[in-house]
C-alpha cells in the first residue's frame, strides 16, 4: 500500500491549467526545440499540445515558450527564462510534496509500506 502525490494547479474556477502532462511537454520542447516534435514524442496531436501550452500560459499569466514560425530557416520553440524557472520550481515543489507525503504516510500508517 502507498499514497500517491499528484500536484495540479487550478485557476479560480477550479479549472486545471498545469500538472505533470504540461510539465513533461515543456521538458520535451526544451529537449527537441519544437512543440510539434514534443507533442509527437508524447503521442499527442500538435493542436492538443498547443492548447495545453496556451491554457498553462493563460493560467500562469506569462509565456512559457517563445515560438518562431517555420520557413527557410525552420521554426521552433524554446522555453522562456520564466518558463525555465517555473519548471524548476514546479519540479522542486512536487519533490518536496512527495517527500512530505512519504513522512506523513509513515506517521499515520506505520509499517504499511
Amino acid at each position: 500500500m502507498k499514497a500517491v502525490t499528484r500536484i495540479v494547479f487550478v485557476d479560480d474556477n477550479d479549472q486545471k491549467f498545469f500538472g505533470k502532462g504540461p510539465c513533461q511537454l515543456l521538458r520535451l520542447v526544451e529537449a527537441t526545440g519544437s512543440l510539434r516534435a514534443a507533442a509527437a514524442e508524447m503521442g499527442m496531436a500538435y493542436t492538443k499540445a498547443l492548447k495545453l501550452l496556451k491554457n498553462a500560459e493563460e493560467g500562469l499569466g506569462f509565456a512559457l515558450t517563445e515560438r518562431s514560425a517555420g520557413g527557410r530557416s525552420g521554426g521552433g520553440s524554446r522555453l522562456t527564462a520564466q518558463g525555465k524557472e517555473w519548471i524548476r520550481r514546479y519540479e522542486a515543489y512536487c519533490e518536496a510534496c512527495v517527500q512530505a507525503n512519504s513522512r506523513l504516510f509513515e506517521a499515520f500508517f506505520p509499517g504499511k509500506r
